[in-house]
């Protein structure tokens, strides 16, 4: 369940992040659940063998290939998915920044509370106390 509330912040992230920049087009609710789904397959299996390859790289530019890095992985699900088109480079950089922000702070909202446990001992009994924030 955990898992399609994620899907579906993502693709409202998303959607929101291309309604604000112009350079970025979604064309429907379906392709951004579709765009959703690509972009964490390929940030899931694409980006971490590329971000392996091109560290060197990265350690030179002291981090900032790390942008690169995003934008190629949008303009690349710009490819796949049909109803989602960025209108360049630039505009892939500015949309993976600003999809960041969004989903930073949707998640900060999402997320469930920190579940403490407290034992307590009295006498020769242990309790444990559950809760306690």
């Amino acid at each position: 369940m955990r898992f399609l509330i994620n899907w579906f912040l993502y693709a409202l992230a998303i959607g929101i992040t291309a309604f604000i920049l112009p350079g970025v087009y979604l064309n429907g609710v379906f392709a951004a659940l579709v765009t959703a789904a690509i972009l964490g397959l390929v940030n899931g299996v694409l980006r971490p063998i590329l971000f392996i390859l091109t560290l060197p790289l990265t350690i030179f530019t002291l981090g900032l290939f790390i942008f690169v890095l995003n934008a190629l992985m949008v303009l690349l699900a710009a490819a796949i998915v049909p109803g989602f088109t960025v209108a360049g480079f630039w505009w892939a950089i500015l949309f993976s920044l600003v999809l960041s922000v969004f989903l930073y702070f949707l998640g900060e909202a999402t997320e469930p509370p920190e579940r403490t446990v407290r034992y307590v001992r009295q006498g020769p009994d242990v309790r444990r106390e559950r809760d306690v924030n």
